[in-house]
């Protein structure tokens, strides 16, 4: 079977290397090279993510993944620092007593953070779909934490959407980041960076005879009887990883409306830390960013030729004017940074970064195949409601099957 796959993410090269060797398998990537939010810079002498990411202890798939691609020993767990800036200040939030000397909350707001956390495993996050993130924290911590600690965390990540966010997306991201102990939250890196994941990925679609097409966006998909034409070439079957909305665009079925937000993501290498040690710092404070994420309070400088800071920006629509000038200035002019101490800047913008869990959501979520075709990514039940490595991979395995199975039956 001849397939064709629409977008080179992390879902699309997981589900082309499944269906490599058993099929002819065809990858078309608008970019110039694979990979989406996981792609890479490289820097020096060394790679780093375009967009931070790191992943969690329960991202089973990820790992079995990682351990069939021979990338085990690479894997490492370390400790990442949380913290608030507000009103011109740093404090640490990750030890208890760092909490507890936190001056936002009082000691009986903090108690009940710290209930909803461990509460928030055992919560059937689907069950909240259809209320308010808002109203949710409003009407079970109190107004005081939604506006000293929740709203600002919604702003940054949601801002004019943050009245529509479901609680379900709220309370899975509390629960996925619950792994704590006393020296921070217990996260999984691959030493060397994310990009040996995606290297792996491509050098063994390649070995199977898959093809991938960089710089290769498709610009027309249409139904020729039993099978497809993409971009001119015929194909048995197509798998879409590009947001549904996009696919209808250029000719494919109408599988409704995801609300999307774009990101921008600036990244600077830096002679000296100004974070205090913190490896993601949220802004209390209103800022053009949302947070600011140390890479070297987290993975050891050594490995790096300096420190390095993800200044992280979410929009809906239009990008707004100017944001990568306009990030860069504030993190200068608030902390103190001389324009001298920047040794590089890069930035990334994605304007389809991930979907935005809105009220009644989880209806929204697409079939795996639909009107003819397959269709899988960041909107999938597997990245519901909350999106992530492990679910982008579990949805390309996912599809994969589909298309194995109606290969069988017919």
């Amino acid at each position: 079977m001849r397939i064709c796959i629409i977008g080179g993410g992390l879902t699309g090269l997981v589900a082309a290397r499944a269906l490599a060797g058993g099929h002819e398998v065809g990858l078309f990537e608008k970019r110039s090279y694979p990979g989406g939010c996981l792609s890479s810079y490289r820097i020096d002498n060394f790679s780093i993510e375009e967009y931070y990411h790191h992943c969690f202890s329960g991202d089973t798939a990820l790992f079995s993944l990682i351990q069939s691609l021979g990338l085990t020993d690479k894997l490492e767990w370390l400790n990442g620092s949380t913290g608030y800036y507000a009103d011109g200040t740093i404090y640490p939030l990750t030890t208890p007593v760092q909490i507890l000397k936190y001056p936002y909350l009082s000691l009986q707001d903090k108690a009940k953070l710290a209930y909803l956390t461990l509460r928030a495993k055992s919560m059937l996050a689907e069950n909240y779909d259809g209320i308010p993130a808002e109203k949710f924290v409003r009407d079970t911590l109190g107004d005081g934490i939604y506006t000293s600690f929740f709203e600002p965390l919604l702003n940054s990540k949601f801002g004019e959407n943050k009245k529509n966010v479901s609680a379900a997306w709220l309370i899975s991201r509390i629960a996925i980041r619950s792994n704590r102990g006393a020296s921070g939250e217990r996260l999984g890196y691959m030493n060397g960076g994310f990009s040996q994941l995606i290297d792996a990925l491509v050098d063994d679609i390649r070995k199977k005879g898959g093809t991938i097409q960089g710089q290769s966006p498709v610009t027309a998909i249409r139904r020729d009887g039993g099978s497809w034409e993409v971009n001119g070439q015929k194909y048995d079957t197509v798998i879409s990883t590009i947001p549904p909305q996009e696919l209808a665009r250029i000719g494919g079925p109408d599988a409704g409306f995801i609300p999307y937000q774009g990101a921008a993501c600036a990244t600077l290498g830096l002679d000296r830390d100004v974070t205090g040690g913190i490896y993601w710092l949220n802004m209390k404070d209103p800022a053009p960013y949302g947070a600011i994420v140390t890479h070297t309070n987290f993975v050891p400088k050594e490995r790096f030729s300096c420190h390095i800071v993800y200044l992280a920006s979410y929009f809906s629509g239009s990008m707004p004017q100017n944001i990568d000038t306009a990030m860069v200035a504030d993190f200068c002019r608030r902390f103190s940074v001389d324009k001298d101490e920047i040794r590089w800047i890069r930035m990334a913008v994605d304007p389809f970064a991930g979907p935005v869990y809105t009220l009644g959501y989880r209806a929204k979520i697409p079939a795996y195949e639909y009107g003819g075709l397959f269709m899988a990514g960041m909107f999938s039940e597997p990245n519901y409601p909350e999106r992530s490595m492990e679910g982008s991979v579990r949805a390309g395995l996912a599809v994969a099957e589909r298309v194995k199975a109606v290969q069988s039956r017919g």
